[in-house]
């Protein structure tokens, strides 16, 4: 029976197993969600949906994925990027340069490889540091592996394509090793671990859909803490920041907020 004390008992046991607290994400959308996947189940209750699936490995790692929503592109929004390249990454650059780097929820990988592409082309001869993270284990293992379709590499150009990728099937290829090597990966709940600090630039992009709005403002005072002054957080194209005055940024340009040079 999906009840109040039907939908308690599966947030503890959720939060028991992985960690997830669902009570700083909203709720409707989240019961919802959920709720399609107890229906296709063919079950009556989401307990007991999460009891079924915690017994398959591979459908539990299915069912946190879609969760977590795990959906990710090589340089998604490709005009953000391209304000990356043409004015963030050089604004931070004349203060620092080798850049401290975060990709906040990384999922498959792609924003951090298309950000290590970025650095190498702008900054050949200089090995900055980029952090990415994420809640998910199984999706941080297929970013370690660096292995994508043609659709997630769709906004690549031919160029880098080949530059930087080896095919390793007809429609697969892998991130080439000086790339990869780039790249530090970590699991890391934004939700609850601790924050490392003194980055020029955090991205966070289409992670904070289902999050309340409480569990946001947090989640962006700590980002502005983990900043250097100067630094750059950078948040998705449905995600822009309405109290950034508040949290203590300043507008750099859309969906990248500043932290005050002290």
């Amino acid at each position: 029976m999906m009840d109040d004390k039907d939908w308690a008992d599966f947030k503890r046991k959720l939060k028991t197993k992985t960690e997830i607290d669902l009570d700083l994400y909203k709720e409707p959308q989240m019961k919802r969600r959920i709720g399609n996947l107890v229906a296709r189940a063919s079950m009556d209750s989401y307990s007991g949906y999460f009891d079924k699936v915690s017994q398959e490995k591979d459908e539990f790692a299915a069912f946190i994925e879609y969760l977590t929503i795990n959906v990710s592109e090589f340089f998604r929004t490709p005009e953000k990027f391209g304000k990356l390249e043409t004015d963030v990454i050089p604004d931070l650059l004349k203060r620092s340069q080798k850049l401290n780097i975060w990709s906040a929820g990384c999922s498959i990988g792609a924003e951090p490889y298309s950000l290590a592409i970025i650095m190498k082309e702008m900054t050949p001869a200089t090995r900055h540091r980029i952090l990415a993270s994420d809640l998910d284990i199984e999706i941080l293992a297929k970013a370690k592996r660096g292995v994508y379709t043609d659709n997630e590499l769709k906004a690549i150009t031919p160029q880098r394509l080949a530059k930087y990728f080896d095919k390793v099937e007809d429609d697969k290829f892998a991130v080439k090793p000086d790339i990869k090597s780039c790249i530090e990966f970590k699991r890391h709940n934004l939700l609850k671990d601790p924050f490392e600090n003194n980055f020029d630039l955090i991205l966070c992009r289409n992670v904070v859909i289902y999050f309340t709005e409480e569990a946001k403002d947090q989640l962006y005072a700590n980002f502005f803490r983990a900043l250097k002054p100067g630094g750059i957080l950078f948040v998705g194209a449905t995600e822009a920041i309405l109290n950034f005055r508040k949290l203590g940024y300043t507008s750099f340009q859309p969906f990248f907020y500043q932290k005050p040079l002290e």
